[in-house]
């Protein structure tokens, strides 16, 4: 059976983006990139919801990639080769290495997806992600040294997850925080 696991970077006091929608405030350094990459190369597949996709696929699907610095490289790389799921009602068609799924059709297609797949399913987007928050298994957040005081919410409103310390590392040169928790049901 797979694991749902929900993460992305966000800002101590819990946000993904700032108030302008901007995520600049979470740009990783070599240490953590190459913590990302080993992550996301266990990842069997990407669940995303529409912002997040059009974000992801822009930057990592680019050919400037394949010329960028080797880490960001390979990430590119391992992106590509890693199935990726959209959850979207507005998308009328994804590109090869991707499929797209109506949104209104998450939970069953997450259910599904979750008894056929061994390894990690990586859902990524706040309101995804609390659309299924009650699937979730795993929570694996990188906290940044940054308040920003407002933006989107990286945890679901009315949701409520106890929680297991799992995993614990610290990016001492860039003050990164990497968290891994295990819901407990």
């Amino acid at each position: 059976m797979g694991i749902l696991t929900y993460g992305m970077h966000i800002s101590l006091d819990g946000y993904i983006e700032d108030e302008s929608g901007s995520i600049g405030f979470g740009v990783p350094d070599e240490e953590m990139h190459k913590a990302s990459n080993v992550q996301a190369r266990d990842t069997a597949a990407f669940l995303f919801g529409r912002r997040l996709y059009d974000v992801m696929e822009d930057f990592w699907t680019s050919p400037e990639r394949d010329g960028a610095d080797p880490v960001e490289a390979e990430f590119a790389e391992i992106y590509r080769a890693t199935p990726r799921i959209v959850f979207s009602d507005s998308l009328e068609s994804v590109p090869n290495g991707c499929r797209l799924v109506r949104s209104a059709d998450a939970r069953d297609e997450i259910m599904r997806l979750k008894a056929e797949t061994t390894g990690t399913l990586s859902i990524g987007g706040p309101r995804l992600a609390a659309s299924v928050a009650d699937l979730v298994d795993q929570v694996d957040p990188y906290l940044l040294p940054t308040v920003l005081g407002g933006g989107t919410p990286f945890y679901p409103a009315g949701h409520r997850w106890d929680l297991s310390l799992a995993e614990s590392r610290v990016f001492r040169a860039s003050g990164w925080t990497y968290l891994r928790y295990t819901v407990q049901r």
